[in-house]
């Protein structure tokens, strides 16, 4: 079933109005036999999300009568990104989405999200801005300043680890004084042989190698991947990039201390870690729940080590758009403003532990954890995952002028260098030069 005719049933349903758009896309019509503005949001098909958004939407619809919201799930992921390119293409997309990471800008530079400076200006008071994180809210513009989208939620990186492995050993906890050479050292103590076969089968650590876990260390050693004043030229090959990717390449195939999933033979990364295959792992907030479900374990939450140049944590760009083409930009306002409000925010935390956008309502969602986990999370330090946020050290994703073809690059040699070890770090100079070539400037 098309996504389109998901909408329509959907309208049949709540009382017999069907959307009548272009066919074949998710896009909203100009009104319905009731009077009522229909719009489509399109979010996460995650289990726990769509009915969360259905109850929220009931309050939603209360205080606006005159708008009819139709959710949809995303497509699936692996032809997520070129569904929604086709769909703004056709002029078919949802009217309100969500989107992150580097697909979202990519959007963005190429016209499909409507600039929300305007609708910023005349609704939004400076409190509410002033509780995101800076970092976070300036990603959502572009280099010529129109804005395409406002914060959904704060994901940011800290370091996961196995309280019970650190005791058996004798390894001290990491801690918020912690470098990359503490770090270094106690990936050495911790990598084991639990079956005495010769072979490790416990590594020191773990990380994700993709586009912005890989971009923290860069920016710990003080580096970056884009050049802060060109984003048509690539500093992945400049000395301090190349520093940080060294050290990694190191922990990964010189010392072999840290993992990657063909070594664990997990998918990822929280899942290495819940398995006891790895000691530590660098991982999200958004992965809490699922570890504190899983691991069989004490659990511990620290912030990142420091680099050379400073301590670094991810801020996530996950964030709510609406459509350029939309026929219904001021009650797609309405609708992303419900978005963007605490209570939605304290949906998302209570539902699955997302972390708020919000620093007001921090300790509203370490609350839900401690109350679900009473025991599990009693003793980890579950704000450590909002430093980065209170105390000014986050960065976002770095975006390239054309980002689309930098990342297909960019992954593909990271995928030899690191993931699989077959390439030497010299190669990266390849990918360098693919990449400013492909940026026309």
């Amino acid at each position: 079933m098309s996504r389109r005719a998901a909408i329509q049933l959907m309208g049949a349903a709540a009382g017999g109005a069907a959307l009548a758009a272009c066919a074949g896309g998710a896009r909203s019509s100009s009104g319905s036999s009731s009077g009522k503005v229909e719009l489509v949001y399109q979010d996460w098909r995650t289990e726990w999300f769509p009915q969360m958004v259905q109850e929220m939407l009931d309050e939603f619809h209360a205080t606006h009568p005159t708008i009819r919201v139709y959710f949809v799930p995303d497509p699936e992921n692996a032809v997520f990104a070129d569904r929604m390119l086709s769909d703004f293409q056709s002029g078919t997309a949802p009217d309100v989405f969500q989107g992150c990471c580097t697909h979202f800008p990519i959007w963005a530079q190429r016209g499909y999200t409507l600039d929300l400076r305007p609708f910023v200006a005349a609704d939004l008071d400076r409190e509410t801005i002033a509780d995101w994180d800076p970092v976070q809210y300036r990603s959502f513009f572009t280099r010529d300043g129109l804005q395409y989208g406002l914060p959904k939620y704060h994901g940011a990186l800290a370091l996961y680890y196995n309280k019970d492995y650190f005791d058996e050993l004798g390894v001290e906890y990491p801690d918020e004084t912690w470098t990359h050479d503490d770090y270094r050292l106690a990936m050495e103590r911790l990598i084991g042989d639990q079956n005495g076969d010769s072979k490790t089968d416990v590594w020191g650590s773990m990380i994700d190698i993709s586009w912005d876990r890989v971009q923290i260390h860069v920016n710990a050693f003080g580096g970056h991947l884009v050049d802060p004043e060109n984003p048509a030229k690539s500093t992945m090959c400049a000395p301090p990039a190349m520093a940080a990717l060294q050290w990694l390449r190191e922990r990964l195939w010189t010392d072999h201390v840290m993992a990657t999933p063909p070594m664990v033979r997990e998918p990822g990364t929280r899942e290495a870690f819940v398995a006891g295959k790895v000691a530590m792992v660098e991982d999200g907030s958004w992965a809490l729940k699922d570890i504190l479900s899983g691991a069989p374990f004490c659990l511990g939450v620290s912030p990142l080590p420091a680099g050379p140049a400073g301590r670094v944590t991810l801020a996530t760009t996950d964030g709510f758009g609406i459509f350029s083409g939309t026929r219904h930009p001021q009650e797609s306002w309405e609708l992303l403003k419900f978005l963007i409000s605490k209570d939605y925010g304290r949906a998302m935390a209570r539902a699955n532990f997302l972390q708020p956008a919000r620093e007001s309502l921090v300790e509203d969602w370490v609350g839900y954890i401690r109350k679900e986990f009473p025991q599990a999370a009693q003793d980890v330090d579950i704000a450590a995952f909002a430093d980065g946020h209170r105390k000014g050290y986050s960065v976002v994703a770095e975006v390239f002028a054309n980002m689309e073809t930098a990342r297909r690059i960019t992954d593909d040699a990271w995928a030899e260098i690191l993931t699989y070890g077959r390439a030497p770090l010299e190669n990266l100079a390849t990918a360098c030069s693919a990449i400013d070539a492909a940026q026309g400037g």
